[in-house]
């Protein structure tokens, strides 16, 4: 879900300085036609219109570029709805995607697919044939259940499951949509048997409320999205979901197919095969809350996963 709605939840941060992300051939238009690197074009590597996804891009972008393939960058397109289309048509060459929210929300909307590979295997037959996923990588940015490391303590909790006999006696904050949902409240309750005793609605966009809801024990489990730095800042606890009630959403280049050599695919899943949840959380850690630049922290994380130039 986080990609479906993850313009709102960035909403706070959205406004962040990450003119690295935009650097690189500005003034080329890259919706000129499908851009090759085997005849000697750049390639177009684009981003949506979140820090997040622009350092995804970066981190992409400077692979290739290790590997003395020309880049042009284009960040800051939009939402999905405005970049899949130039992606479909060769406009961009190469995406950092999330491929629940991919499949959900551009490829299938009747989908019940909740695990990577599944996933993966509907996306692999449906999408259009201009364009492919490259390898997922481990690392996701996905909807949790999180708590504080004293309420963890208090009340066993590992999984969602361990919440069933203790859930009505907690208050959950959420997006006001999060109650209805099957990813959501309805889903802990037929997936888990889990029901919350009271029910916080807050705004989509309103995680740092929600964070402060929780650390003040207003609230004793929130909604919180995967890779949110407030995960590592206060130790919180994201509880397993082995029943895959989130679906995944794990980060998968989305590549135009005759845009993309050999060499460019594996520089690609280099990127997927090293990167985790946890590397991504650090890093937004080190881009949001310390206001490090993007290129330097894309350069740090290939530097230190053996990736870099």
């Amino acid at each position: 879900m986080r990609g479906i709605f993850r313009g709102a939840a960035f909403g706070l941060i959205a406004a962040l300085s990450l003119s690295a992300c935009g650097s690189g051939d500005s003034d080329d238009n890259p919706l000129s036609g499908s851009s090759g690197d085997s005849d000697g074009k750049a390639l177009v590597v684009g981003s949506a219109n979140f820090p997040e996804n622009q350092l995804l891009a970066e981190i992409y972008a400077q692979a290739l570029e290790a590997k003395d393939l020309k880049v042009t960058r284009k960040f800051d397109i939009g939402a999905r709805e405005v970049y899949y289309d130039q992606i479909v048509k060769g406009g961009i060459s190469v995406f950092p995607e999330y491929n629940g929210a991919l499949l959900a929300v551009a490829v299938d909307e009747k989908s019940t697919a909740t695990s990577t590979e599944d996933i993966n295997a509907e996306l692999k037959a449906k999408l259009p044939s201009s364009v492919e996923i490259l390898d997922s990588a481990a690392a996701e940015d996905k909807d949790s259940v999180t708590v504080t490391p004293e309420t963890a303590e208090k009340y066993n909790l590992k999984t969602l499951a361990d919440l069933k006999p203790v859930a009505g006696d907690m208050t959950i904050g959420a997006g006001s949509e999060f109650k209805t949902r099957t990813q959501g409240g309805v889903g802990l309750k037929t997936v888990y048997g889990v029901e919350f005793g009271k029910f916080q609605p807050l705004d989509a966009g309103a995680q740092s409320t929600l964070i402060d809801l929780l650390k003040s024990d207003k609230v004793q489990a929130a909604n919180i999205y995967t890779t949110d730095p407030a995960i590592i800042e206060d130790k919180l606890v994201v509880l397993e979901d082995p029943k895959n009630l989130f679906s995944s959403q794990n980060v998968t280049p989305l590549v135009y197919k005759s845009a993309v050599n050999d060499t460019a695919q594996a520089a690609l899943n280099g990127v997927s095969a090293k990167l985790t949840t946890e590397d991504l959380l650090e890093m937004m850690k080190r881009l949001v809350n310390d206001k490090e630049d993007a290129s330097t922290v894309a350069k740090d994380w290939l530097t230190e996963a053996g990736l870099a130039g």
